[in-house]
């Protein structure tokens, strides 16, 4: 009976190669799996951490059209001041209570473009200047300085009113 499993077990034993009788081509492949898949985790890095910076870079694109959003509700404020009033002109209290940081001063509607804690704007300044050479025209100016920006580079907003 030993000699019937003996047979098959020596054919089995026959077709296995030793480590040492290994073919040529398949020896100078060892290892080549693991490099490729440590390639490939390279590139899946990358990609990711492009993923993160552009995440980044919307975000900042995001608060910075959240700023000149705001921007244009206060020069949207002042110009229709100055048609309630019939004149492009701003009187000075005015101006100075849109510009002031203070919560005291009154300004219409109880904003300032200059107070963060509010609906503000970074070192928001408001400017009215009239045009010169047309009547009942005026420029509204709005400048400010991006928290976002490294730069600080100072964005500003022109809205010309002309009133009828």
């Amino acid at each position: 009976m030993v000699v019937k499993f003996m047979k098959p077990l020596k054919m089995l034993l026959r077709g296995r190669r030793q480590s040492g009788s290994m073919p040529p081509h398949r020896r100078s492949q060892r290892g080549v799996a693991l490099i490729e898949a440590l390639i490939a985790i390279l590139i899946f890095t990358f990609g990711i951490l492009g993923l993160i910076g552009l995440e980044a870079s919307a975000i900042n694109f995001s608060v910075d059209a959240e700023d000149r959003s705001r921007a244009a509700l206060f020069a949207s404020e002042v110009a229709s001041y100055m048609w309630i009033n019939g004149t492009v002109t701003v009187g000075a209290t005015q101006l100075a209570a849109w510009n002031s940081t203070s919560a005291a001063t009154p300004a219409i509607w109880n904003t300032s473009i200059s107070n963060t804690a509010t609906v503000g704007l970074p070192s928001g300044v408001l400017a009215v200047t009239p045009t010169a050479g047309m009547t009942n025209t005026a420029d509204i100016t709005i400048t400010w300085v991006p928290t976002t920006d490294k730069t600080s580079t100072t964005r500003t907003l022109t809205t010309r009113v002309t009133l009828p």
